[in-house]
């Protein structure tokens, strides 16, 4: 199933909603086990930007967040129930569904303000 993520500064008139997006990243890294030098390396950015990121001080751009979609993309390949109900837990929490049926997901903020 493939994911989408959109950032708020994509879509015209929506505010930025930062922490949302930070906490995200946050919790993805948690999950995976990684410092947030390891996790920076794994999106292809650097230490700063990660931190930057999770304390809400700047937003990923759209091909930052194309590689956060990779990771989750990548975490729905392992088997482990424990990490795939963590994962489902994220993805409910952050994420909901675009158009039933689609396979698509959109941050949440963008349906409620929509």
């Amino acid at each position: 199933m493939a994911l989408k993520l959109v950032s708020a500064f994509s879509l015209p008139g929506l505010p930025q909603r930062q922490p949302e997006v930070g906490h995200l990243i946050r919790h993805l890294r948690q999950l995976t086990g990684h410092t947030q030098e390891q996790f920076a390396g794994v999106l292809g950015v650097s230490f700063s930007t990660l931190n930057r990121w999770e304390n809400g001080h700047m937003q990923p751009s759209p091909l930052a967040l194309k590689q956060v979609n990779s990771v989750l993309v990548e975490l729905a390949q392992i088997s482990d129930p424990r990490l795939q109900a963590a994962r489902q837990a994220l993805l409910a929490k952050y994420m909901t569904v675009n158009q039933p049926g689609n396979g698509y997901f959109e941050g949440r903020h963008h349906r409620e303000q929509a």
